[in-house]
């Protein structure tokens, strides 16, 4: 775990877990993950998350394909992972084409097609993409020309149908007879349910994506049913073993990315209802109806830890609104994010065809459009400040301090531009022939982050030995003394970890010193000015209209609208019991970070300090003015650090607090809207 640990450390800037007091700590559990979008490092961040808080092993189900590649193979032995055969693998095209009857749903027809020969019940029918790749199982095949599939393609409610019978006329008016489609194998899982339900009858842990496999779109693939069918059989089997099944969502901050962010969020465990299982137990109709019951619970359990949204655009837009809707002077953890993105999601897909919040949709888009012109970014708006010599002077120094990052980082940046060039390409590689190979995929962006990470595992071992040799041959060729050559090899690789690991964060905090610089820039292009006042008067007049659109329709979407606040009166955080310094800062609710400066934001304490960039220096924690009258008010001029406290304990002290200091929150609530 120690080794896995490292790698998702160097891969992630951060991962934070949330709700991890639901995991149990004994007995038969089933983590049920989603969204599926990091193939590879999604099953490997939730088995880490889940043993760091309990040390037990999860055993994940991964396709049989994919063990079947050498690498991810290889480490998905290593994670004594389950293969699980899938019939859309060995998907193959059939012989003509075909299309449904027009008096028959189920009854499909085809011409220059070999059924008999193609076909046998259970087998499956795949159409093309055109019609979102439905599926039909096979019931009977009737001739070479003439098969009845079970169900209808896409499902019961006849949209699927319209839909199919739509793009048909279509092609019959190009000339076409019909569609293309391919022929799915029936698939015995019969070996995979035994593993499994060896694991749970030993109290283990089960890991599986009931998606059926990763993809990068923005809301959950229908489940398929194997979850439902594991708890059901394995407490069926034996009424000793007590299933429980938990929950997991895992949001991503740019997934794809080197150093991005992740959440692992863990629902509330949920037991399996026994009157599932006798169902489950009769058989036929009944074990069906069981299976999909529970399979709609788990899909509920799904919907609290998931954000789920219906399109990219949407996403988009609720992050802005997010960025937009926040307590002045208050810092949200990770986990934070998440759930406030979620009830904003909730909220918008509820009341999106209201006036208001078409009125508001289309300024917010607005407003990103001229940020983005502007080249800043949101964060940075409110912090523009009419040009001066004080201006040039912290751009001057800004820039300094990015040569300095910049020299830091250089060496270990040269020495990993092999693997930074050959990660880049082959994953997009790979990216777009799993593309080409999905139904389901949008981009192929949910193989890069595994690829990257692969290609990395299997270059750094090959690349750091030819360092060591370059390097013993330059010493050879110096004439170092023999005892010193003889130790060179092994100093170049134990001493490359190190130095790469420096370059990386110097890197980062070159980044986030080069991230600053935009709105320096504007501020001091002659004529810029007036389009940065009429932008920040925009983020006002739209924080305005945000807090005043989830005042008014909150309460009516959440009974508990003020008691389960997310943001909440900066003056009510709890107090930080840490003391600032050059390494450690208070953050503007008065707190102290947890990781202060560091190589974070090396520029923050000399901002502040020195220059009096930011609000909170003018009010007293710069050089020049002393120290500061309200701490609760301070706004740094980079963002604090997220707290490493665990979400539970934030919530508790924030309770605590804001019992001890009733009067203050009632005084800003009005002020700070905060939403649930």
């Amino acid at each position: 775990m120690l080794f896995w640990r490292t790698i998702t450390q160097i891969f992630f800037r951060e991962v934070r877990p949330r709700g991890a007091f639901n995991i149990p700590r004994e007995g038969p559990v089933i983590f049920v993950g989603a969204p599926h979008n990091n193939q590879f490092l999604d099953p490997l961040l939730l088995s880490l998350e889940v043993y760091k808080e309990t040390h037990r092993h999860v055993q994940f189900l991964t396709a049989a394909k994919s063990m079947e590649r050498k690498a991810v193979g290889f480490f998905a032995r290593l994670m004594d992972s389950i293969p699980v055969s899938r019939a859309a693998d060995s998907a193959k095209p059939g012989a003509g084409r075909i299309w449904i009857s027009p008096d028959d749903a189920c009854l499909v027809l085809g011409e220059g097609t070999k059924f008999l020969t193609e076909f046998s019940p259970r087998m499956q029918i795949m159409l093309p993409k055109s019609v979102n790749s439905a599926l039909a199982e096979v019931s009977e095949v009737i001739s070479d020309t003439e098969i009845r599939v079970k169900k209808e393609f896409g499902g019961e409610s006849g949209k699927g149908t319209a839909r199919i019978r739509e793009k048909l006329s279509e092609l019959r008016s190009e000339g076409l007879a019909g569609f293309e489609y391919k022929k799915l194998l029936f698939v015995d899982q019969q070996e995979m349910y035994r593993h499994v339900y060896e694991c749970l009858n030993k109290g283990g842990s089960i890991g599986i994506f009931p998606e059926g496999g990763s993809h990068d779109r923005t809301d959950l693939l229908p489940l398929k049913a194997g979850v439902s069918i594991m708890a059901l059989g394995a407490m069926a089997n034996d009424p000793k073993v007590q299933v429980k099944i938990v929950p997991v969502g895992l949001s991503y901050f740019h997934a794809h990315r080197f150093r991005s962010r992740a959440v692992v969020e863990f629902g509330t465990a949920l037991d399996v209802p026994a009157e599932y299982v006798e169902m489950f137990k009769q058989g036929g109709t009944q074990k069906r109806d069981a299976v999909a019951k529970f399979l709609d619970l788990i899909y509920d359990g799904l919907k609290t830890v998931t954000i789920r949204a219906p399109d990219y655009d949407t996403l988009m837009l609720i992050q802005a609104v997010r960025r937009l809707y926040k307590t002045p002077g208050q810092h949200l953890t990770l986990g934070q994010v998440v759930e406030l993105n979620r009830r904003l999601l909730e909220g918008y897909v509820h009341f999106k065809d209201e006036p208001r919040v078409q009125t508001l949709r289309k300024d917010v888009l607005k407003y990103n459009r001229l940020v983005r012109d502007l080249g800043l970014r949101d964060h940075q708006v409110p912090r523009a400040q009419k040009a001066g010599w004080k201006t040039l002077g912290l751009l001057t120094y800004r820039v300094l301090l990015l040569v300095v990052w910049t020299i830091l980082a250089l060496p270990g940046t040269v020495l990993n531009g092999p693997i930074l060039i050959l990660a880049s390409i082959i994953s997009r590689k790979k990216a777009k022939e799993a593309l080409a190979a999905s139904v389901v995929k949008i981009a192929g962006r949910d193989v890069l982050a595994t690829w990257k990470v692969l290609i990395a595992l299997g270059v750094t071992p090959i690349l750091y030995t030819l360092y060591a040799i370059l390097a013993t041959v330059v010493a050879a060729r110096a004439k170092v003394p023999m005892k010193w050559r003889i130790w060179t090899p092994f100093l170049v690789i134990v001493s490359l970890p190190f130095m790469n690991y420096a370059a990386l964060k110097f890197g980062e905090a070159g980044m986030d010193v080069l991230k600053s610089l935009p709105p320096l820039i504007v501020a001091l292009i002659p004529g810029q000015q007036r389009s940065l006042d009429k932008l920040k008067a925009m983020r006002v007049h739209l924080s305005n209209e945000v807090a005043s659109l989830i005042n008014d329709f909150g309460p009516t979407l959440y009974e508990d609208f003020n008691e389960a606040r997310i943001l909440v009166p900066s003056a009510s955080a709890p107090p930080s019991s840490g003391t600032s310094g050059l390494w450690r800062r208070k953050s503007s609710t008065g707190a102290v970070d947890a990781q202060g400066l560091g190589l974070t934001h090396p520029m923050t304490w000399i901002d502040e300090r020195l220059f009096g960039w930011s609000r909170s220096s003018r009010r007293g924690t710069s050089a020049w003015s002393g120290l500061a009258d309200d701490a609760s008010r301070m706004n740094s001029s980079i963002p604090a650090t997220t707290t490493t406290l665990s979400d539970l304990y934030q919530q508790v002290m924030i309770k605590l607090w804001r019992h001890k200091n009733r009067a203050v929150v009632k005084a800003h609530m009005p002020t700070y809207n905060g939403y649930a």
